[in-house]
């Protein structure tokens, strides 16, 4: 790698936001999850600046790189490319045959504590490995002028993804003069999680084991089970749930759509600190769909130390306290909520105008390198679904949250007919196996009370003689294990850490031995 490639990330100190993998489409829910990172980051810095107090200089051995890569892989008569992004840190490489640690990036930007901070770094410390981090094509900084257009979408795919990841083992190894003997092993979380799982199951030669933490790994159009998942932790007792606390929360949904067919319309929207009195349907459902995304957000990133936790949440729902009172109703309940989420959050108001909606998602300019909505939802509508809808009886929400509701921005951003989303969807769980993936040497990793352990692995399967190998935690949240330890961790998280560490180490050991036993030392 040479001097003209790269730039320590000391000369890149503006750089210090960081994002989490969206997944949803909610609005409030992506603002939670911002934060969620925001917060990460916020202690990961702190933590880098003691480190540079007591003389450690932990940056100067981070670089910020770029590889130009394809734009379309599968045509060798386009020659157009695009700049993606990576970083890089030695700190710990053991140069002969120290490990390769790629921190596969999502759907966002990546930053210089990517190869910094986490499990995955904690590891790498351990075992001498190289640090990697690249950036996903078309979020962060990885993305052409006009790389938002329509037109240019059609070069975002999963399989476009993984192609790059391919090219960019060759560049690292080229510019490495890596070999057989530094043994490459992938991470991700959420939808880089299943990227990591299927980098192993498509290039098995490059990528010698992968950790998956959250990964959904099968495409589902409806996916109601999101909701499910999000009642039943609302019920854990273990997380501080409670029957009751479901209870008032479908209580008080009823009671807010009932409040909004009833014509009361502008008694719900002072009710809620609304922007905008919700005239029409499609605000009224955006109402529905920020209200529901506090809930989800508490229970997707529970104990991560934004907004509320679980428990929080169930006191305000159900806690008969001077502050509220036994006789204050499931709406009122909610409308605390609400108050609660704009107060943390410093929003004066909740915007609740589809318009402002759309607005944002079809604006294709690059104003912000966080920006993410416009290219995610364009992957839910030609690889992956998703769709959290609220049609079935389990859901504890608000029926207006439907399937066609959620799929309408396929039309009417990309011109993508809602009744092509299904064979899509099948096709994207054939190229990959769906719930069934051929993926030998990857460990699944998920949360008890995460949602999208639904479309993940939660237990040791086989198939044609290759075993998945899971790690389930049980009251843990979103990605949870992908964080470094923590002296408020849960038991079982800092088990499940010790879980992945003993399966990250037995690969490097086999891949040592077969290396032995080939004659390549």
């Amino acid at each position: 790698m040479n001097a003209k490639e790269s730039k320590t990330c000391e000369q890149r100190q503006g750089n210090n936001n960081s994002f989490l993998n969206l997944v949803d489409s909610g609005r409030i829910l992506r603002k939670i999850k911002e934060r969620v990172h925001d917060l990460k980051l916020q202690k990961n810095k702190q933590l880098l600046q003691m480190l540079t107090v007591s003389s450690h200089q932990p940056l100067q051995h981070v670089r910020e790189a770029w590889i130009h890569q394809p734009l379309d892989h599968f045509n060798r008569q386009d020659a157009k490319a695009f700049p993606q992004r990576f970083f890089v840190n030695e700190a710990f490489w053991h140069h002969t045959d120290g490990p390769v640690f790629l921190f596969i990036g999502g759907e966002g930007p990546i930053y210089e504590f990517d190869v910094l901070m986490g499990h995955h770094v904690d590891m790498a410390k351990e075992y001498g490995a190289l640090l990697l981090a690249l950036e996903h094509r078309f979020y962060g900084d990885s993305i052409n002028p006009d790389g938002l257009k329509t037109e240019s979408l059609t070069d975002l795919s999963s399989q476009q993804a993984l192609a790059d990841l391919a090219a960019f083992h060759q560049h690292i190894s080229r510019s490495f003069n890596l070999s057989h003997r530094n043994t490459w092993i992938s991470f991700g979380g959420s939808y880089a999680g299943a990227l990591s799982a299927w980098l192993r199951g498509k290039f098995p030669n490059l990528v010698y084991g992968a950790v998956a933490s959250s990964a959904p790994i099968k495409a589902k159009l409806d996916f109601s089970a999101y909701n499910t998942i999000v009642s039943l932790s609302l019920m854990n007792e273990a997380v501080g749930g409670s029957e009751k606390c479901l209870a008032k929360v479908q209580e008080a949904f009823a009671a807010v759509e009932a409040a909004v067919m009833g014509g009361n319309i502008s008694h719900v929207a002072k009710d809620f600190g609304c922007c905008q009195i919700p005239n029409n349907p499609d605000d009224q459902i955006e109402l529905m769909q920020n209200l529901a995304d506090i809930i989800m957000g508490t229970v997707q990133y529970n104990e991560e130390g934004v907004l509320m936790s679980i428990s929080d949440l169930c006191g305000v729902m159900t806690n008969g306290s001077s502050k509220y009172g036994e006789q204050m109703d499931a709406y009122h309940r909610l409308v605390a909520l609400s108050q609660i989420y704009r107060s943390t959050s410093e929003e004066s108001c909740l915007d609740v105008s589809f318009e402002n909606t759309l607005k944002n998602v079809m604006d294709t300019s690059l104003r912000s390198r966080r920006r993410a909505e416009r290219q995610w939802i364009y992957q839910t509508c030609t690889e992956f679904g998703f769709y959290q809808t609220c049609e079935d009886a389990t859901c504890p929400f608000s029926g207006m949250l439907t399937l066609h509701t959620q799929t309408k921005l396929c039309a009417m951003l990309f011109d993508i007919s809602q009744h092509s989303l299904p064979a899509r969807i099948t096709f994207t769980n054939t190229y990959y196996g769906g719930d069934s993936p051929c993926t030998h040497r990857v460990l699944y990793v998920n949360g008890g009370i995460d949602p999208w352990k639904e479309l993940s692995l939660v237990q040791n399967s086989a198939k044609d003689g290759e075993t998945a190998q899971t790690v389930f935690i049980k009251d843990t949240a979103h990605c949870a294990d992908m964080s470094s330890r923590r002296v408020t961790d849960r038991c079982s998280l800092t088990k499940a850490r010790q879980d992945i560490e003993k399966h990250v180490a037995s690969w490097l050991k086999t891949a040592a031995q077969e290396r032995t036993e080939k004659g390549t030392l």
